[in-house]
């Protein structure tokens, strides 16, 4: 008996050493897939390189990487259906959609029906926040309430005197847009600073990019003289920034940063610079570019994010993800998201806050609005410690 009873013991000991083995063999289980989906890259390069990026970092056994079609407004099935099939992969663990475009929540809907174990995320969500927050367990966008305050806080600390935002109807039916163009009034205010609203012609429009890019060089040095060189400026399109910079470095004025702001939107454009051999190394592409910003006499002028908004988005997201089904990151915590964020931007720094509703007054627990800290370049440059400041709480309820 006393042989039997130290065999099952024995045993039994054996069992719980496998059995701890098993857990940690799980719990650092590398078979797990993560898939990424951005657009292409002559469509959203920034979006792309982050993913490919990651993909880098972690290997092309453990990165899937797929592109939703070009002209996703009309080939909205074919989206939905190209982010649906990586849910078709058993390993696949979690899956990013940089930026999410309409179709993604039908997407991610579907494949909660048939995958419920996904974690579904959504980058820069170009559908309206509550409903994609209904299907994905995570979205995060760029904060466009604390940011509609602290480009005007920044413009003002920079003496700029008067603010100038140009955008068109399509742009200003958006919530995001309208939300923000109240908070930049509101802080216009707050600054003792004057509020201007320009219209310029909208790219998807019969007068097309190069149209609408005209309108913009002709009519921004007029601008320039009316309000005066402490005047900042502000454009809600992205092809509209090149040739606004463009002006802007030989008119005066102030440019605080883009609507998605990058070193690389419409800065390599209108300094005729090849940042090519650059790739992803963006310490190296803002070195060059504040380079060629200076040089023309506009240090301590012009700012940026120092790192791309749409390559951190789609590496650090993912980087989440892959921390959060590692157990290293709680999903829906704002630290933790900023962390990811850092992996890929290490000089900046991260901020945000839980997207409220401002009709209800209710913050969603899933959807964040996310900012990087304002670098204005300069000899030397600097950050403006934007994510340091506490915006004022009336500010979320602006509209």
């Amino acid at each position: 008996m006393k042989k039997l009873l130290s065999l099952v013991l024995a045993l039994a000991m054996m069992l719980t050493v496998m059995a701890g083995l098993m857990a940690t063999a799980s719990a650092d289980d590398d078979t797990f897939h993560i898939g990424i989906v951005t657009g292409s890259v002559s469509q959203s390069e920034d979006d792309r390189r982050g993913a490919e990026a990651f993909q880098a970092k972690y290997g092309e056994d453990r990165v899937k990487l797929a592109i939703y079609p070009d002209n996703f407004t009309e080939e909205l099935e074919t989206t939905i259906q190209t982010i649906v099939n990586l849910s078709d992969d058993p390993e696949m663990k979690a899956i990013i959609v940089n930026q999410a475009v309409p179709g993604t929540t039908e997407a991610f809907r579907q494949i909660k029906e048939r995958r419920p174990d996904i974690i579904c995320i959504a980058g820069e969500s170009h559908e309206d926040l509550p409903e994609i927050g209904s299907a994905a367990d995570l979205v995060a966008n760029n904060d466009f309430v604390a940011r509609g305050y602290l480009m005007i806080r920044t413009a003002h600390e920079l003496g700029c005197d008067t603010f100038v935002h140009i955008s068109f109807p399509r742009h200003m039916s958006y919530e995001t847009m309208s939300r923000r163009v109240a908070i930049m009034k509101e802080a216009c205010k707050e600054f003792g600073m004057k509020f201007v609203l320009e219209t310029a012609p909208d790219p998807t429009t019969d007068v097309g990019v190069p149209g609408a890019q005209a309108y913009i060089l002709e009519h921004a040095p007029e601008w320039i003289e009316k309000y005066g060189t402490k005047s900042a400026y502000f454009c809600t399109n992205d092809a509209h920034t090149e040739p606004l910079l463009k002006q802007l470095l030989a008119y005066g004025g102030y440019f605080i940063e883009a609507d998605l702001p990058s070193p690389l939107m419409g800065y390599p454009g209108a300094l005729g610079l090849d940042l090519t051999d650059a790739g992803g190394d963006f310490e190296k592409i803002l070195a060059a570019v504040e380079a060629a910003v200076v040089e023309k006499g506009g240090a301590g002028r012009f700012g940026t994010w120092a790192y791309s908004y749409g390559y951190t988005v789609s590496a650090g997201l993912a980087q989440h993800a892959y921390n959060v089904i590692k157990g290293e990151s709680e999903l829906c915590d704002i630290d933790d998201i900023a962390k990811a964020y850092q992996e890929f931007s290490p000089k900046a720094e991260w901020n945000g806050s839980n997207y409220t509703n401002v009709d209800t007054g209710v913050k969603s627990e899933n959807v964040f609005l996310v900012y990087q800290d304002t670098y204005i370049m300069g000899d030397p440059g600097k950050y403006m410690g934007s994510t340091q400041i506490e915006v004022p709480e009336k500010y979320f309820t602006v509209k």
